[in-house]
């Protein structure tokens, strides 16, 4: 994707990640049997424990010059978001319906139809929302207000930032 910088390093670290997780397969079957370890254990461990350490020290290197040269222009993101009129809150909704009592099937059916419109007229997908007489007639104005705060995404950030660098 050309309008991406650097996508190589990132995509990189996908595929590593796939490495490293091919090693849990075999190591879990090593456990299963650790009181009763033949040649079998150390043959697997002496492939699986070189190869997983050498790429997850890899990708942790290309992860931190990732974070360390990444560029983050907030006012952009939001103005993504807001490109989208609401979209990205599509799951919430239909989730808020069916505790509404619609069945699944009816709320993905509405949520849909109005996502597609929103796609193809680029009307606010909120405002198709409120527009909306079998929506409005399960969700007051002020629940799908609620359903669109970006504080709700938001919530948890200060607890991760608070795991990440007190656990430091």
């Amino acid at each position: 994707m050309p309008h991406k910088r650097n996508p190589v390093l990132t995509e990189n670290l996908t595929g590593l990640a796939r490495l490293v997780r091919s090693c849990v397969t075999p190591a879990l079957e090593n456990v299963a049997l650790w009181h009763e370890r033949d040649i079998s254990h150390s043959s697997v461990e002496r492939g699986i424990a070189p190869d997983a350490t050498i790429h997850l020290d890899f990708a942790l290197h290309r992860l931190a010059g990732v974070l360390e040269n990444l560029v983050v222009h907030k006012d952009r993101m939001l103005e993504n978001l807001e490109q989208l009129g609401g979209l990205h809150n599509s799951q919430r909704i239909l989730l808020a319906l069916t505790q509404k009592g619609a069945s699944r099937e009816e709320a993905y059916r509405l949520v849909q139809r109005n996502a597609m419109e929103a796609w193809q007229s680029k009307v606010s997908f909120t405002d198709l929302l409120r527009q909306d007489k079998e929506i409005t007639a399960l969700l007051s104005d002020q629940e799908l207000s609620s359903l669109f705060d970006t504080a709700y995404h938001l919530r948890h950030v200060d607890t991760i930032f608070a795991r990440v660098f007190d656990g430091a």
